[in-house]
């Protein structure tokens, strides 16, 4: 992004259901799927008379959230009215947290290609999910349904500074994000469920011929429903802003900001309304609620429960196990179960770099191929380690080995079962290869002529008549060691 003519400043709103039962201030269930409207009650609905009691097991999923993300947390919070009017909010206000969140100032730290990158974290805060409106658009639009089921659901919002600089950096900080709630039992964050949903706010610095600096307007992108399209969104908005601003650029100061809609199916944003900003909201103390005092207890609590964080995790891991920091992020991203699972195969077999390369490459393969994960995953890692010290031990080639691995996820055998009914025996016998390697020599003169003029390349070719003849039965180190020997004596 460094050539371009102009700097993309974004930030990014992200609302992260939480993983409780029942919602932010009633009973109701929140499980996906169920038939609309039927997690419903005079609470979450908004009827006269009714008055919410807050979920203390949100409360305290979204203190442990805002820990691990390094945000300060304030000892005493409040909740606020957030009006506004709209089909999927029947009490036509929003619980939230206005100016008195109960975490603020945090952070979070991304890869990037010019190295690590912190994002600062604004603030992060409890408030209710509003509804969903399903629109009837192969009817004409004409007729619009609302499924309340969502309503009252508790969400955490987390917002951050305008620190992102391109659409690749904010898919890192969310996949980082989803990686980090998940790990430490915050959030299940399956967008395709919504209980991860972002909002980017996106404008652009274009530099000036007298040094200044020229803003275009923020705009908002709403109907992110994928990590991808968040990306696509961006990269479309800000390639918009610029050909704007080319256009007109003197009069986009005068513009206001402004609410725009991803449509995937166009590849585009659509303008939708003027962005609000906090005084269209009305805010004032919910009058119904008490205010929130985070004891240290409580606090300690939601410490000891966050567990390994993933960062940490890559660390240890590049650490106790001489990993690279490309092989600790794979094993990382795959969740704690897959980093246990590649612990355990190292501790028996001995090998963690052998380990490593099997489980991100032959485990993970076959996890995608069946669509499950390593909890449904039947080899165990007793199994694998097992085939890694017979791959050690033999010096079996690696597409045997993969054979081998097959042989035994279809069949339940042990690695040495596996290999006698594949009929793989290894040749391990100096003098027996010897023969091998001098018919080798002899039937590619050209080869060994080259190998004498210094292309020592040239060896690979009797190193695969070899192994053709005993059909990748030797032992490749033990064929690697006795055909330099002869060509060193031919």
């Amino acid at each position: 992004m460094a050539d371009l003519p102009y700097r993309i400043v974004i930030g990014l709103e992200v609302h992260v259901q939480l993983l409780t039962r029942t919602k932010l201030f009633c009973g109701c269930s929140t499980l996906f799927g169920l038939p609309p409207n039927s997690a419903t009650c005079p609470v979450c609905t908004g009827l006269p008379g009714s008055l919410p009691v807050m979920n203390r097991r949100a409360f305290e999923l979204a203190l442990r959230a805002a820990l691990a993300l390094n945000c300060e947390i304030v000892r005493f919070t409040k909740w606020d009215r957030k009006n506004y009017y709209y089909p999927d909010l029947p009490k036509n206000y929003q619980i939230s947290q206005y100016d008195l969140p109960f975490s603020k100032d945090g952070w979070l730290a991304i890869d990037t290609p010019a190295g690590p990158k912190r994002i600062g974290i604004i603030r992060a805060h409890l408030e209710e999910d509003a509804g969903k409106m399903l629109h009837d658009e192969k009817g004409g639009g004409r007729d619009s349904l609302v499924d309340l089921n969502r309503t009252g659901t508790p969400l955490l919002e987390i917002v951050s500074h305008p620190e992102i600089n391109s659409p690749d950096e904010a898919k890192a900080y969310l996949e980082e994000i989803r990686l980090l709630l998940r790990e430490i039992g915050v959030s299940d964050c399956e967008m395709q469920e919504g209980s991860l949903r972002c909002d980017a706010n996106i404008n652009l610095h274009v530099p000036q011929s007298d040094g200044s600096i020229a803003a275009t307007p923020i705009v908002e992108v709403k109907n992110l429903n994928s990590i991808r399209a968040v990306g696509k969104a961006l990269e479309f908005e800000a390639k918009r802003q610029y050909a704007r601003f080319l256009e007109d650029g003197k009069k986009l100061g005068e513009e206001p900001k402004e609410t725009r809609g991803w449509d995937e199916s166009r590849g585009m944003t659509l303008s939708q309304r003027r962005k609000e900003e906090a005084a269209d909201y009305r805010y004032f103390p919910e009058p119904d609620l008490v205010p929130v005092v985070v004891d240290y207890a409580w606090l300690a609590q939601a410490r000891a429960e966050m567990g390994e964080l993933p960062a940490q995790l890559r660390v240890r891991l590049s650490q106790q196990y001489d990993l690279s920091e490309y092989d600790a992020g794979v094993l990382t991203r795959q969740g704690r179960a897959l980093v246990a699972y590649f612990e355990e195969v190292a501790r028996l077999s001995g090998d963690a770099k052998a380990s490593c390369n099997w489980v991100t490459n032959q485990v993970l393969a076959t996890l995608n191929e069946h669509h499950i994960d390593i909890g449904a995953f039947k080899f165990s890692p007793a199994r694998l380690a097992e085939l890694l010290v017979e791959v050690r031990n033999s010096g079996m080639p690696v597409q045997r080995s993969r054979e081998v691995y097959a042989h035994m996820i279809e069949t339940g055998e042990t690695a040495k079962e596996a290999m006698t009914a594949l009929g793989i025996k290894m040749i391990g016998d100096a003098d027996a290869l010897r023969e091998i390697v001098a018919r080798a020599v002899a039937a590619n003169p050209k080869a060994v002529a080259d190998f004498k003029k210094g292309k020592t390349k040239a060896a690979d070719a009797i190193k695969g008549a070899v192994m053709r003849e005993t059909k990748g039965m030797a032992r490749m180190e033990l064929v690697q060691q006795l055909v330099l020997e002869a060509l060193e004596k031919s």
